[in-house]
């Protein structure tokens, strides 16, 4: 179900009404990456007054290395930012095309926050963790797949089940079906962990998990 599910949103990410939305979400992130990169930069240059040139200008290298890390961590939450920006109109889109009978509603805002509040703390306190383990050889790399598979196929997916469901409800429907939507996650952590192809993350995010709540909507639900 899920390997089916990502091929059909991979397909989709290309077809023109998504590479309409794509010029937009990619302003977006380009936008929001460079204000995150420069406000971190701008504090640095302000708080990092030393009396040696030389320890200066090693420790703003050491900085803009830390800073380098701290931009990949910040995929995850400006991904899903973004996604929460345009996601209304890009799960229109795969509805169209899964099921023309069964479209979806926009969630009230109240919801929209809610999820997106339990999202951030949620993306905070993980990569925190996966921050900490940053320097265990072996480990760093899987560590950082898994804290954002789970981060993003829960995020996406809540995002998803809302526009049909209150948010009572996507949490009951979310934690039957926790293993398939981490599994889903794992496709979105793997495209969010590539250069570059990273910015397609909210537009296959959006692609998979509407049709992954769809699969798990036509289902008996889970006691």
């Amino acid at each position: 179900m899920i390997l089916s599910a990502a091929f059909a949103a991979l397909a989709q990410i290309f077809t023109p009404p998504f590479r309409r939305v794509f010029w937009k979400t990619l302003g977006l992130t380009l936008l929001l990456l460079v204000l995150v990169f420069a406000t971190a930069e701008t504090a640095l240059a302000h708080f990092l007054v030393l009396p040696y040139h030389w320890l200066a200008t090693s420790l703003t290298l050491l900085a803009g290395l830390a800073l380098l890390v701290g931009f990949a961590f910040a995929i995850t939450p400006v991904s899903f930012l973004v996604a929460g920006f345009f996601f209304d109109e890009l799960a229109g889109i795969v509805e169209a095309d899964i099921d023309p009978q069964r479209p979806g509603r926009t969630a009230p805002l109240g919801e929209q926050i809610r999820v997106a509040i339990v999202f951030a703390l949620l993306a905070l306190a993980l990569n925190i963790v996966a921050l900490g383990l940053l320097l265990v050889p072996g480990v760093n790399a899987l560590i950082f797949l898994i804290v954002n598979a789970y981060l993003l196929g829960r995020g996406y997916f809540e995002l998803a089940a809302l526009r049909y469901r209150s948010v009572e409800d996507v949490g009951r429907v979310r934690r039957a079906h926790e293993f398939q939507i981490f599994l889903a996650g794992m496709f979105i952590a793997a495209l969010a962990a590539v250069p570059i192809a990273n910015l397609l993350t909210p537009l296959f995010g959006a692609a998979l998990m509407v049709r992954v709540h769809d699969k798990i909507a036509r289902q008996p639900l889970k006691v």
